[in-house]
């Protein structure tokens, strides 16, 4: 599944076509950029399952609602209501959402690692396209199974602006 992704450009799902950014090389070549990618199609496409697979939150995630209020999460039991309910909501609101990274950079140990990204967030319901500019610190750990995202944390930089 990765390796979809490893190229030099950040992928975006827009109206359910893939498009792509350009973005400088060097941060494809940061560890868990693939990884990253695959979080970031995961939500625009609503898939429950691939996410699930690739997150291990032990530690719980904050993340953003809709309106770009930070939501706490504390466990896996409240992370699978979370996604689920959110993805439910979005397909109801028949809402696209796509992701443009800004810059990525990470870190990695033979155990843990961690990742911080800038990106904006789209939202599109009917015709009406807002953008939220996000920053996210992904924590990863190294499994029996690979790396799994353990921790995330997002932070709404900048109030949603119409587009």
């Amino acid at each position: 599944m990765y390796a979809d992704y490893q190229r030099s450009d950040a992928m975006s799902l827009a109206g359910g076509k893939r498009t792509y950014t350009q973005l400088p090389a060097i941060m494809s070549e940061k560890p868990f950029y693939a990884p990253t990618l695959t979080l970031f199609d995961c939500v625009s496409r609503h898939d429950f399952d691939t996410l699930a697979d690739l997150c291990d939150d032990d530690f719980g995630i904050i993340d953003l609602d809709p309106e770009g209020k930070s939501v706490p999460i504390t466990n896996r039991a409240e992370w699978e209501n979370w996604f689920r309910t959110l993805f439910k909501r979005l397909d109801e609101m028949k809402a696209h959402t796509y992701t443009e990274i800004r810059t990525y950079d990470a870190l990695q140990t033979a155990e843990m690692g961690y990742s911080v990204v800038n990106f904006d967030q789209f939202l599109e319901v009917g015709d009406q396209k807002l953008k939220f500019n996000c920053i996210t610190t992904i924590i990863w750990k190294h499994t029996d199974r690979g790396w799994k995202e353990s921790r995330w944390h997002c932070s709404l930089i900048q109030a949603p602006v119409p587009v």
